[in-house]
């Protein structure tokens, strides 16, 4: 592959590939997280006579178990609601809405708010946990035709009558849990995919027509790709709580060490504190009451004292993205295709656009007709990539230049942006704008 990077290969000895035939689909999906179970979902409705293989690392309960906070756009919920993730006639995952965001900068003036009610939506965003999400998407995914595909797989299928098709034939999801990619090669003709598990040594050998990574990871577990940065920082993160919250309320706020970001959720708030390695060293070595001073010095008197941490963790930041998402038969998205700075909260936001967009190319080639009979060929994911050019390259820059140019400490540089910051207020359209890229991003 050259661009559109396949997962990564186990160092160890290869399982032995099973003898029987191998496996045919129309689409394999390497990678269930939130991105890759989203497209899924997505096509499963509406594209049910797909066969669509879901390559799952991981069990069911790793997911649920996550730890992690997610800030989703209300454009993402949009997206969760096609998939079946969020019904539009309940309350949905357990969520807490974001109502307002303040943003502003430490020592300086210049600040702006972002209301719900000037743009005409329920929420600007909902905050989350990582289990959560998932626990909805396999929710939904129990609702549409398809199978789970445990592993070890057995020796043979068992017959399931005269007429029936072989189960790998059948149209619908088959979700290989838990199997790992581990081998991965395309020609003209058609993609073919190894797997394995950590149970034994067998293997299944998959063809498939297309085939999508969705499978990232972090940025310190992912291989260097063609546009890379390291902003030397650690976001801390972990669950707050204060004496005064204000219900609904975002606040992202540029400090010299770096973008510190409060997301309300249930009574209390998720807190992504970027920092400089040592310093975050050296503040999660701090004891509770040492830490809450800090960041109440950080932060400011606008919820008064903080009163309690828990769950403090650290991750590196980087940018990592590929310069061109599609490679012949094998297209990326989601932390597959570009990994992010937190600022903003636009990463998962920006793959699960990613998984709309792929989704809606795959049905477009699917009903243009021949020559495919049915099945998407490699023109859709060439469409696919040039739906995504704009408003991929448009977050990618903002969300590496805002912790930059507000890293910066020196006065002419700190007075353009509190300028920059308090314009968004004197000319509604800009932050008209501002606010709907944020939610919806560009659409190509």
């Amino acid at each position: 592959m050259t661009d559109a990077q396949a997962p990564a290969v186990s160092a160890h000895a290869a399982p032995v590939a099973d003898a029987g035939r191998a496996r045919r689909f129309d689409l394999a999906i390497v990678g269930a997280g939130p991105v890759g179970t989203a497209l899924a979902l997505l096509l499963a409705q509406r594209a049910p006579q797909l066969r669509i293989a879901l390559v799952d690392a991981r069990g069911a309960q790793a997911g649920y178990d996550d730890p992690r906070t997610l800030a989703l756009s209300h454009g993402s919920r949009q997206i969760l609601a096609r998939a079946g993730a969020w019904p539009h006639n309940a309350s949905g995952l357990d969520s807490t809405p974001i109502q307002h965001i303040h943003v502003s900068q430490a020592r300086r003036f210049g600040s702006t708010e972002i209301d719900y009610l000037d743009h005409r939506v329920p929420a600007l965003g909902y905050v989350v946990r990582y289990g959560a999400l998932m626990r909805a998407l396999d929710a939904a995914m129990s609702r549409v035709p398809g199978r789970v595909e445990h592993a070890p797989p057995p020796a043979s299928a068992s017959p399931e009558g005269a007429d029936a098709l072989p189960a790998p034939d059948r149209p619908g999801l088959h979700h290989f849990r838990p199997y790992r990619a581990i081998a991965l090669s395309q020609d003209a003709q058609q993609v073919t995919m190894t797997l394995g598990t950590s149970v034994d040594d067998r293997a299944q050998t998959l063809h498939a027509a297309l085939a999508v990574n969705a499978e990232g990871g972090l940025f310190e577990r992912q291989m260097a790709r063609p546009h890379a940065r390291d902003y030397g920082q650690t976001a801390l993160v972990g669950f707050v709580t204060c004496e005064r919250p204000r219900i609904g309320w975002a606040w992202e706020r540029f400090t010299p060490d770096g973008p510190l970001a409060l997301l309300p959720q249930e009574n209390g708030y998720a807190l992504v504190w970027c920092c400089p390695h040592a310093e975050a060293k050296r503040r999660r070595e701090l004891d509770d009451a040492q830490f809450l001073g800090e960041l109440h010095a950080a932060f400011g008197d606008r919820m008064g004292r903080f009163t309690s941490i828990v769950g403090r963790a650290g991750f590196p930041l980087g940018l990592n993205a590929l310069g061109h998402v599609v490679d012949g038969r094998i297209a990326a998205i989601g932390n597959a295709a570009q990994t992010l700075h937190p600022v903003a909260g636009q990463g998962l936001n920006l793959g699960l656009r990613d998984a709309f967009d792929l989704a809606d190319a795959l049905v477009r080639d699917i009903r243009g007709g021949p020559p495919h009979h049915g099945v998407p060929g490699p023109a859709a994911l060439t469409d696919f990539a040039r739906r995504r050019r704009a408003d991929r390259s448009l977050t990618i820059r903002i969300t590496d230049l805002l912790p930059r140019v507000f890293g910066i400490d020196a006065a002419p540089v700190a007075l353009l942006r509190s300028v920059a910051l308090a314009s968004l207020d004197l000319v509604p359209p800009l932050k008209t704008a501002f606010a709907r890229q944020m939610m919806f991003g560009q659409r190509g």
